[in-house]
Formats: structure tokens, sequence, C-alpha cells
């Protein structure tokens, strides 16, 4: 009898033990920003979650995949811009997943098939643009590699939310040819600028001399003030303008004296 209630006793505790595992195995939790996707004997059932939910145990088998957005890198890629030049740029990539049965079933990795594409559109996209555009409209060339790249991967259930291009490294020598464009560039300006106050300089002094021939007393005027200024600075030597016309005025008078 005490051998019986034994092996009763065995029994129970190996039938709870199963149980226990049968119910682990049939548990499933997900989390908020997860999706569990379910295969039935390797038939696709649908995505499940969040929450908690059961599966059938060794008929079920549940795929996490994770609906937050992803940051990837890409690396650093060589390409030669439509004006012939060598750069070196390197872009970062955020993307999602926006359909989990499509990103289990339709591509094997969807995380590095998303991250080969964005390499190689990369350098499709910037050998089609040139320096000029690339370093001045880089806005634009962000724009056109998301929705090229959102288009690649949309069928894997993939939506690309942006594309931004970090580092644009040119070689030493468009460097040099650069700062040296910027340079005759401001030099330009500045010569333009001084011309443009030699004209406006010329065109004050034009009205000026033309109110002084106008006006009698104004030129005697002048040159009142002018002493005015040379005795200010305390100089031992003054130097008094003479109108021509008094002088001339002296030259007749001269003769008949």
């Amino acid at each position: 009898m005490g051998q019986l209630l034994t092996g009763l006793g065995s029994l129970v505790v190996v039938v709870i033990i199963l149980s226990l595992f049968v119910l682990s195995a049939a548990v499933k939790i997900v989390q908020e920003y997860e999706r569990g996707v379910i295969f039935r004997l390797g038939r696709l059932v649908g995505p499940r979650g969040p929450g908690l939910f059961l599966i059938i145990p060794f008929l079920d088998r549940m795929v996490k995949v994770d609906l937050r957005v992803v940051t990837l890198d890409v690396p650093t890629q060589e390409v030669i811009t439509k004006d012939n030049v060598t750069v070196k740029v390197n872009a970062v990539l955020y993307f999602r997943v926006v359909n989990p049965p499509d990103a289990v079933v339709k591509v094997e990795d969807f995380r590095r098939a998303t991250w080969l594409k964005s390499q190689t559109t990369l350098r499709s996209v910037l050998g089609q643009s040139s320096l000029d555009d690339l370093l001045a409209n880089r806005d634009a060339i962000n724009q056109n590699l998301q929705r090229i790249i959102d288009e690649q991967t949309e069928p894997w259930g993939i939506k690309v939310t942006s594309v931004e291009v970090k580092d644009v490294e040119l070689p030493q020598t468009m460097q040099r040819a650069m700062a040296k464009q910027a340079e005759a560039e401001r030099e330009k300006r500045a010569k333009i600028i001084h011309a443009e106050g030699e004209f406006a300089a010329s065109q004050q002094l034009a009205e000026a001399a033309k109110v002084l021939t106008i006006s009698e007393g104004a030129m005697q005027l002048r040159y009142l003030q002018t002493l005015t200024e040379i005795a200010v600075e305390k100089n031992s030597t003054i130097i008094f303008p003479v109108p021509i016309d008094v002088l001339e005025a002296i030259k007749r008078i001269g003769p008949h004296s």
C-alpha cells in the first residue's frame, strides 16, 4: 500500500511538472513595442500582441518583431560625384517595421537587408549629384535617399522615416581649391564694395560742387571752416587757400595801378 502511494505521488509530481512545462510553453507575453508572428505547423497564422496570449505547444512557433524605430549607421562610402570628384560620405538611416509578417516571411534578415540597400542607394544617388549639390542641397538629397530606400524596402514591411548624410570628406587638393575660390570671391566682393563707395563719393562731391557754385558765399565759408579745422590741430604752419578768381582780379588791377 505504501509503495502504491509512493508511485501515485511520483506520478502526480511528474504530471505537475509536465503541466507547468506545457503551460510555460503555451503562455506568451509580448511587450507593447513588440508583435509576435505565429506559425502553426509552418504556416503563417498572423501577428499577436501586445500582452498575454496562448499558443499551442509543439505546434505553434512565435517570432518576436520589434516595432520601435531602428537607427543604422551607414559606413563610409567612397563616391565619385557627377562632376568627377571623389568624396567619402557616411550617413544614418532611421526605419521601423510596419508589417511584422512581411518582415519575417519576405526577407531573411530585414535589418541587414535594409543596411545593405542603404549603402548601394547612397552610392547610386550621390554618383548622380554634383559636389555643389551635395554641399548646398543636403536636404533635397536626404529626401531623395529616403524616398528611394523606402520604395525598395516597402515589400519587406519596412518604413524608412529618415535618411541623414552626416559627413562629407573632401580630398586635400579639393579643399585647397575651394579655399582659393572662397578667397577670390571675398576679394571680388571687397573690390565691388570699394568701387561702389568711390562712385557714391564722386556723386556726393559733384552735388557739393554744384551747391558751392550756385551760392556766392559758400566757398568762402568753406575756406573759413578749413582754417578752423587746421587750427584745432595746433599746427605751426597754416595754409590759407585763396580763390583763383581773387588772384585774377588782382592781376587785372595790377597794371592799371
